[in-house]
């Protein structure tokens, strides 16, 4: 398997012939900053030690035989039950080649990640959508302010442990001529809802049912 094509691009940088001999280039590439790498579905995802993040992905951006020029996205991931809970992730793009590549890196709630500001401008919007929606910090970012959530927001929404109804609700009052947050209220309805699925069937009979001709 090799790791570069034999061809050479319209600039004459030599080009991968395909997803296959990606893996071998990343080892070769990145060397031991390279925790794991996974092939699945015809895509590579490649973990990196969190510290090596900046070198590695300029590394990548400026390869001749990836050309990934482009960070398309950068989302979370929470395990709560790990000690490095969240995985950060990172989707870059080849417009030449037509090359995805995915690259992870792990933290915690209080051990920064570095920022990608200086080699992707893009990367400060990602960067402040996962601080908003995972509480995951990013070192050097220059405007780490929450980005998708209200003012005063509590909490991180996408949080594993964090509740389905939030922490407060707002509502328009008409006494106050204003918006005002109050502590969530749940409708006695709403509580004891049943999460069963319909065509599962539930184990008691449900209000008509006792109307229903048995089968034979």
């Amino acid at each position: 398997m090799s790791v570069t094509a034999p061809e050479v691009g319209r600039d004459s940088w030599p080009v991968m012939a395909s997803v296959d001999g990606v893996a071998d280039h990343l080892r070769a590439r990145l060397g031991d900053a390279v925790i794991e790498i996974v092939e699945a579905a015809h895509e590579t995802a490649v973990t990196v030690r969190r510290e090596a993040l900046v070198t590695a992905i300029t590394s990548l951006r400026d390869d001749p035989a990836l050309r990934l020029n482009q960070l398309i996205d950068i989302c979370g991931v929470d395990y709560p039950d790990r000690h490095e809970r969240f995985d950060v992730v990172y989707h870059l793009l080849s417009m030449a080649l037509n090359l995805r590549l995915r690259v992870k890196v792990t933290t915690d709630t209080r051990t920064p990640v570095p920022s990608l500001t200086g080699v992707y401008h893009v990367a400060g919007w990602y960067e402040r959508e996962t601080y908003d929606c995972y509480g995951v910090l990013f070192d050097g970012n220059p405007d780490l302010r929450r980005i998708l959530t209200d003012y005063g927001f509590e909490g991180h929404p996408f949080r594993k442990d964090f509740p389905l109804t939030g922490h407060v609700e707002l509502r328009y009052s008409e006494e106050h001529k204003r918006v005002v947050y109050e502590p969530v209220k749940l409708a006695q309805d709403f509580r004891s809802f049943d999460f069963l699925s319909p065509w599962e069937g539930t184990d008691y009979v449900l209000p008509g049912d006792e109307k229903a001709k048995p089968n034979g």
